[in-house]
């Protein structure tokens, strides 16, 4: 089977694309920049690297040409200039359904957010439930999955919170509620994903995704704090202090120590799904805990944020 995912040089779509072709399935990377935390992927066999952005139907059309499904994992956390949340994730979307319908794709999946939903004041958990919608009624065979914190070797989660605690003696959270989070291990998630794409599992499904475990926030940075050896204070900020950082580093930084996107994310439940009417069988239940041996997996090089982090001019990524 041959499988273009959008997004396909970053952090969920690389390792999709590695467990696809392990399977003996092809890939079509279709990314718009390239990833620079795993280069290796592009050249990988099985694999074709399209550098197409999400903009361009025609050329979408082109490199889905062939293939059989779509896995559209392309999106932002932050908006810079015409890379809007409306640009990337309502009609970059559009555009990847009419793509796959051009080139005779049949199946679609998409990642959206556990929260995503319509009129609650942020433009990216709106924007991922109107992408939602697009998929739901696109008239393709579709999976919609809604994922909580996504952790693994690459990812922003645990890349920022162990530079963090590199860097700064304390660490701050989100808001003064104890609230809770089941992070997700992408081995579990490109696992479900897989099945869906190459078995006709999950056929016109909503399923909401989290890890086996829940705990609060403070435990989670705790454990990552523990695996990297840097142990620090915890203590809570309000949301609003939160946001004005996060506002400042999405202007200074090229990957923001925090955006308001995230802020937003963080600051609500992370356990309890919305507008995901379906639920995952049994055998496709999330089973990686979030434990140090885990973790330390997933870590990336120890390092501290320096000067060449704050003063890179800031560029948009291409997954999620």
């Amino acid at each position: 089977m041959k499988v273009a995912i959008t997004g396909g040089t970053g952090f969920v779509g690389r390792l999709l694309a590695r467990l696809l072709v392990s399977q003996g399935h092809e890939a079509v990377l279709v990314s718009r920049g390239v990833d620079r935390r795993d280069e290796s992927v592009r050249n990988s066999a099985g694999m074709e690297f399209k550098p197409v952005g999400i903009g361009d139907v025609d050329a979408l059309t082109d490199a889905f040409e062939g293939c059989e499904a779509v896995a559209h994992l392309g999106g932002i956390n932050r908006e810079i200039g015409s890379q809007t949340y409306e640009n990337v994730h309502v009609k970059g979307t559009a555009n990847v359904i009419e793509a796959a319908r051009r080139a005779g794709a049949r199946k679609i999946i998409f990642l959206s957010f556990l929260r995503a939903r319509p009129n609650c004041g942020s433009a990216y958990h709106e924007s991922k439930h109107a992408a939602e919608l697009l998929v739901q009624k696109s008239g393709l065979d579709y999976t919609v999955f809604k994922a909580g914190v996504i952790y693994g070797a690459g990812d922003h989660m645990l890349d920022h919170i162990s530079h963090a605690l590199h860097t700064f003696p304390v660490f701050l959270l989100v808001g003064f509620r104890s609230l809770p989070v089941r992070p997700l291990a992408v081995e579990d998630l490109v696992r479900v994903m897989s099945s869906s794409l190459t078995e006709g599992r999950l056929s016109n499904k909503t399923v909401p995704i989290t890890g086996p475990e829940q705990m609060d926030l403070r435990e989670a940075v705790a454990r990552i704090a523990r695996a990297t050896g840097k142990r620090r204070i915890t203590f809570p900020v309000p949301v609003w202090v939160h946001s004005a950082m996060a506002w400042f580093f999405e202007r200074t930084m090229a990957i923001p120590l925090s955006a308001k996107a995230q802020v937003r994310i963080l600051s609500e439940s992370l356990t309890e799904p919305l507008l995901a009417p379906d639920r995952l069988p049994p055998d496709f239940e999330p089973q990686t805990p979030f434990t140090d041996d885990q973790i330390r997996i997933g870590l990336p090089t120890p390092k501290k944020f320096g000067l060449k982090d704050c003063l890179r001019r800031p560029r948009t990524t291409s997954s999620p």
